[in-house]
């Protein structure tokens, strides 16, 4: 039986990181792509080591060098042969309040978060569209549906690509490459430990155990935990704006 084969962003750190270990696991090869090179390498030989059936490359990435992202997904089908899968997961939140002169760190959240992960997800839907499968997961955010305060940046680039994988599934609808849209409530890690506030908080080896639950079972579209961010992020249209600030 042949490893499933998928290129997935951010594996250097936090959530990445950790799916790369419930993935591996699972029984995927992996091309793991993320910024540092060094986390990159020791995480690969970690997985070598624990899983030596299957291969682990690491691959040096920055999502925000569009170009370069279609050229890793290019190598990935080269170093794995062939390629079943992309998990764009690489995110940043460094945007913070508005108007306190953080436009940069905006700019770069919203180009990490939703123009890298697009730019992954079309090189990769190129190629799946001339191999007719494939699969492709964005890791969004809860913050796509619940416009918190001091994360707008975060909360735009998030919206976005939910936007963008809700039109993409219906592009695709009629052939036979799958979509997955995760939305992970509030999971421990880096990225999210200066927040003033982290309802229902679970840690990033749960958050992973899910998130790759919902990989294999190539769910459409998926809250991490279900419970009860999927109430809370179908009310989030009409929750009232008073409400929402207190979470500020």
């Amino acid at each position: 039986m042949s490893h499933p084969r998928y290129l997935l962003t951010g594996a250097s750190s936090g959530i990445g990181q950790a799916l790369a270990s419930e993935l591996a696991a699972a029984g995927f090869s992996l091309v793991l792509a993320a910024r540092r090179k060094d986390s990159l390498e020791q995480l690969a030989a970690t997985l070598r080591d624990h899983y030596p059936a299957q291969q682990f490359v690491p691959y040096t990435l920055d999502v925000c060098d569009y170009h370069a992202c279609a050229q890793a997904i290019s190598d990935a089908q080269a170093a794995l042969g062939g390629l079943d899968g992309v998990i764009a997961n690489a995110g940043i939140a460094l945007s913070g309040r508005a108007g306190r002169g953080h436009f940069d760190k905006a700019q770069r959240t919203i180009e990490t978060n939703l123009l890298g992960a697009i730019a992954c997800l079309d090189a990769a839907t190129a190629v799946f569209r001339e191999q007719n499968h494939g699969h492709l997961v964005a890791v969004a955010s809860v913050a796509g549906k619940l416009d918190l305060p001091a994360t707008c940046a975060y909360s735009a680039s998030k919206a976005g690509l939910v936007s963008y994988m809700r039109s993409l599934d219906a592009e695709l609808s009629r052939t036979a490459i799958r979509t997955t849209t995760l939305l992970p409530g509030f999971i421990d890690t880096p990225l999210n430990q200066d927040a003033a506030s982290r309802p229902f908080l679970i840690d990033v080896e749960h958050g992973a155990k899910l998130i790759a639950r919902h990989i294999l079972a190539k769910r459409r579209s998926a809250y991490v935990p279900s419970w009860p961010w999927a109430l809370i992020g179908r009310l989030g249209p009409w929750l009232p704006t008073s409400l929402l600030a207190k979470l500020g």
